[in-house]
């Protein structure tokens, strides 16, 4: 499974192709990331912050198969876009544990506290079930999200909703550098 699976498939091909720069992923007026939408408030602001990210995150994985994800950045980093996925489900769901939702781990134990990049091995059932992890988290933290009118709501953990919603937006940002310099070790393809 890619990460277009689920997608429009020419929606996939065209985020591996760039017919004006072919080095990139998309022609620029086709960026899925780029919408009509202006941010008028804080709100649809840092949503569509989250959003571009996320969909950064994916493209970056677009159409590779399981070795292509699980490659290693260098030794002695475990570090991968298959592991970036598995991390990713993490983070989503650290999001509702800091919100105080009781939520236990996804890949990581007490034995393996790395174990969401540890376990990215190259295995398409291991990069599916990432794909369906990160996925079902990222909607379980847009419905919690939209449960809220004012994101300067303290949550049940106590903190401010934007305050969570900034930190997920930070460390998407931080991981897609990540998933910049790993697809390019893949195949070449570079930021954008």
């Amino acid at each position: 499974m890619d990460a277009g699976e689920g997608n429009d498939v020419s929606t996939a091909q065209r985020w591996t192709r760039s017919t004006v720069h072919t080095d990139m992923w998309v022609d620029p007026d086709d960026d899925p990331r780029e919408d009509d939408v202006e941010g008028v408030d804080e709100r649809s602001a840092l949503l569509a912050a989250l959003r571009h990210f996320r969909l950064t995150m994916e493209m970056k994985c677009a159409g590779l198969d399981a070795e292509q994800m699980a490659r290693r950045a260098v030794p002695p980093s475990t570090m991968s876009l298959l592991g970036l996925v598995r991390h990713m489900a993490e983070d989503e769901r650290h999001f509702r544990r800091l919100a105080g939702e009781d939520l236990p781990r996804i890949y990581r134990t007490a034995e393996d506290r790395d174990g969401d990049w540890n376990g990215a091995v190259a295995d398409p059932a291991v990069v599916e079930d990432a794909w369906r992890q990160w996925r079902a988290e990222r909607e379980r933290t847009d419905r919690f999200i939209a449960g809220f009118a004012d994101l300067g709501t303290r949550t049940a953990g106590g903190e401010l909703l934007r305050d969570i919603v900034l930190m997920q937006i930070t460390e998407y940002a931080r991981h897609c550098g990540h998933a910049d310099l790993l697809r390019e070790r893949v195949d070449g393809r570079v930021g954008q």
